[in-house]
């Protein structure tokens, strides 16, 4: 195959309908909904290769604000692989997406085991461990400070959502917050917010995304809201394993181990508040 004869071209919403089908594909269980939420993040953040005229390869090489980027969703069609296209393809997404950001800024991305030394050779290091856990929905008592986010809400959660992702990310986050058959949980005391979580719906089950929290008690207590907002089906949480309080509700919970990646930076790591993060958004998007 002559890769030559790629065309690197920036996708519609369709192209990344597509890749997010992959997803599926592959096993990698994204929500019913990814598309309008991924979308409102960046609508000019997703490239692919096309070769005579059709999507073999693509991925995610968001910007927020230009401040800071992220690649996921990383994909070629199996029967493209093996001819050097998705090294061609990383690179070239790498090198754009440094083109669309702020001179200095970083990229994050969450690499799979296999990947991470690839991915070490193109700039990135490991910041921390991400591992994902499942536990089976069941029913509890939903603490009294908790109740879904309203449209009121939104200025608070999105200042909390900064200390934890490094970034705003209103456009992303609003459309997030409110994509179909969500379940959301803000943690209140006072007028005070001490955390929030986000449930949506995946292919399999449900999947938490984000949990946020001021400790590990608050923590606790979302994390059997959500739980107990899908009884019966499997809940996945995304936990970075650096903050031992969250590896510490897993295994409180009996959560079982699916499996893990990395979080891995190009630059400067953020400034995050990584003992509040119980479960990242989403590997695709940060």
């Amino acid at each position: 195959m002559n890769i030559d004869k790629l065309q690197f071209l920036q996708l519609d919403q369709e192209g990344l309908r597509t890749l997010i089908q992959w997803a599926e594909n592959e096993g990698w269980n994204p929500g019913l909904y990814d598309v309008e939420g991924f979308w409102a993040a960046d609508p000019k953040g997703f490239y692919g290769y096309h070769l005579n005229g059709e999507l073999i390869a693509g991925g995610a090489i968001v910007s927020y604000n230009r401040e800071f980027g992220f690649m996921g969703l990383f994909i070629v069609k199996p029967e493209f692989r093996g001819h050097g296209i998705g090294r061609k393809l990383w690179f070239q997404r790498r090198d754009t997406l440094l083109q669309r950001l702020n001179k200095g800024a970083s990229i994050g991305m969450d690499g799979v085991v296999a990947m991470q030394p690839f991915y070490e050779k193109g700039g990135f290091r490991i910041a921390f461990k991400d591992e994902r856990y499942e536990k089976i929905g069941v029913a509890f008592e939903v603490h009294s400070s908790i109740s879904p986010i309203e449209a009121e809400d939104f200025e608070a959660i999105l200042a909390y959502d900064k200390k934890c992702f490094g970034f705003p990310r209103p456009q992303f986050m609003k459309t997030w917050i409110e994509l179909p058959n969500n379940k959301t949980f803000k943690y209140m005391a006072g007028n005070q917010l001490k955390g929030f979580a986000i449930v949506r719906k995946v292919h399999t089950g449900y999947k938490v995304c984000p949990l946020f929290a001021d400790d590990a008690e608050i923590a606790e207590e979302l994390y059997k809201a959500c739980l107990n907002a899908v009884i019966g089906e499997p809940l996945y949480l995304d936990i970075p394993m650096v903050n031992q309080d969250a590896v510490n509700l897993v295994k409180k919970y009996d959560a079982q181990y699916v499996f893990e990646c990395a979080r891995m930076y190009y630059g400067k790591v953020p400034d995050i508040e990584l003992n509040k993060v119980f479960g990242i958004t989403t590997f695709e998007l940060g």
